[in-house]
């Protein structure tokens, strides 16, 4: 057994199989629904949370990881004479990292923190890459200076269907709500110094991927045939298709590996995202 114990959040979405593979501790957000409290992952299902958005009408809230659930994952890990490294989600828009640094302050063990400045996949690359280096026997020092390095290179999209969750969750007003809905406006997005921002838009839905592989291009070359890209999607199966097939044609990576948007981007993403994440050269 490894001495290292890899723990992230549930913000990082990384596959229920890669989980298992590197006995990754998973520490979930909350997801309200209807005023209902789900463990993100644990009480509800990524498929049972888009289902309910879509029949639903509902806009779900989230709230962060607490200190009590960081304690007692820390304390036990700290009991078996563990090292521990925790990867985030970004600090800058959630306060999760905030209570790990708060229960790691209170107690004596060997506990690493990163905050990832990121969501999504893009928390969860560095997680499973993390879990990979610590297998190799490397401890939590050396991971971080390979993370950092990840980080910078990595770089990450998303495009939503809609933007009334985003609006609802107080992230953009609903005067642009409501115009980019009039005009048919599809917002493309990224992550910069941990926060999500448009970074581009297209008319119709039609010119997303393809407006999505341009920024790649521009951003990471157009030849990715060293990389293995991933491809990030919730509900909307046609679109990720589509976008599979784009990304082959025009990127020619090395291969192409698939990441479901979990609850806590999907509540204020809304369904229909779509995601890419590749790296800078």
């Amino acid at each position: 057994m490894n001495n290292l114990k890899i723990v992230c959040d549930s913000l990082s979405d990384v596959p229920i199989d890669l989980i298992h593979k590197y006995d990754i501790e998973v520490v979930p957000l909350t997801v309200i629904l209807d005023g209902k409290e789900y463990k993100d992952g644990v009480d509800i299902t990524k498929e049972e949370f888009y289902k309910k958005l879509r029949g639903e009408n509902i806009y779900p809230k989230t709230s962060q990881a607490t200190y009590a659930q960081f304690k007692d994952v820390f304390e036990k890990y700290i009991n078996e004479g563990r090292d521990i490294l925790y990867i985030a989600g970004s600090s800058t828009a959630t306060g999760t990292y905030q209570s790990a640094i708060m229960a790691k302050n209170d107690l004596d063990g060997n506990i690493y923190t990163y905050d990832s400045q990121s969501f999504s996949y893009g928390i969860g690359v560095l997680v499973v890459k993390a879990a990979e280096l610590a297998k190799e026997g490397k401890n939590g020092g050396e991971i971080i200076e390979e993370l950092k390095n990840l980080r910078e290179k990595s770089y990450l999209l998303f495009s939503v269907d809609t933007l009334e969750y985003l609006q609802k969750g107080g992230r953009i007003s609903s005067t642009k709500a409501t115009i980019a809905n009039i005009l048919n406006i599809k917002p493309i997005l990224d992550v910069k110094e941990g926060l999500v921002s448009p970074i581009a838009q297209v008319r119709g839905k039609k010119h997303v991927i393809s407006k999505m592989i341009e920024l790649v291009k521009e951003n990471c070359g157009d030849d990715l045939s060293d990389q293995v890209i991933y491809i990030g999607y919730s509900d909307d199966l046609k679109e990720k298709e589509k976008l599979v097939e784009a990304a082959k044609k025009e990127l020619n990576p090395k291969e192409v590996q698939f990441f479901m948007v979990g609850t806590c981007i999907g509540s204020h993403s809304g369904p229909g995202v779509t995601g890419i994440l590749t790296f800078k050269k």
